[in-house]
């Protein structure tokens, strides 16, 4: 008989049969979950929404580092020993965020082995994507930056949602993601359009078209 595929590791799941001591909050778009500076002393879980990372510079200018959908866990720094909070965390749309103490999650990394195996996938597979993020901002021009940022919000790849609509987002805002100004962001997204990579009634839907942006030399 075939062997069936592992289910996957349903960390939301695991985290409610432990019992571990957590906190849940509900945050509208835009609202604050924690700032740059604050003290570290919790690691953070999104149950449902989006959550935008951003680092602010002495100067007042914002870089946004990503945003992470339901699933992922944030403000890990914290188990590290990171005092502070080197960036601030904020609602990119309704949001629901369970919140553990840094000692309770230690303490079940610690005993619970299938937590801390996919707590560990988590992380491996977050530093791949800050490399894929550093090349990309190397060597790739606005255009194709633009194209993958877009396809990663609308999470390309995961078999679950082949193709979604975007939360409402800013051009300001996928400028200072992309690291370009707001006029070649308005540039590139009419010319997706008008190719069909994607539509903007009722919303932003990406298509998986917009990879050939990508592909293309």
């Amino acid at each position: 008989m075939p062997s069936r595929k592992p289910r996957p590791f349903d960390p939301e799941a695991f985290l409610d049969s432990t019992g571990v001591p957590k906190t849940v909050l509900a945050y509208a778009t835009g609202q604050p979950i924690y700032a740059q500076g604050d003290v570290c002393e919790t690691v953070l879980f999104i149950k449902r929404g989006e959550v935008k990372l951003s680092v602010t510079s002495k100067t007042g200018k914002e870089a946004i580092v990503a945003v992470l959908g339901a699933g992922n866990f944030f403000g890990e720094g914290a188990l590290a020993g990171q005092p502070l909070r080197i960036g601030s965390a904020t609602a990119h749309a309704p949001s629901t965020i369970i919140t553990i103490g840094t000692i309770n999650m230690q303490r079940l990394l610690h005993e619970e082995h299938v937590l801390s195996d996919g707590f560990i996938a988590h992380l491996l597979t977050r530093n791949v994507r800050i490399e894929q993020d550093l090349i990309d901002h190397l060597f790739n021009s606005a255009e194709k930056r633009l194209a993958r940022t877009l396809l990663l919000l609308a999470h390309y790849g995961e078999e679950h949602v082949p193709q979604r609509v975007i939360p409402k987002i800013s051009q300001d805002t996928l400028a200072a993601m992309v690291g370009t100004t707001r006029s070649r962001v308005n540039f590139f997204m009419k010319r997706f359009k008008k190719l069909g990579f994607i539509g903007v009634d009722g919303g932003l839907t990406v298509n998986n078209s917009l990879l050939s942006v990508i592909l293309h030399d």
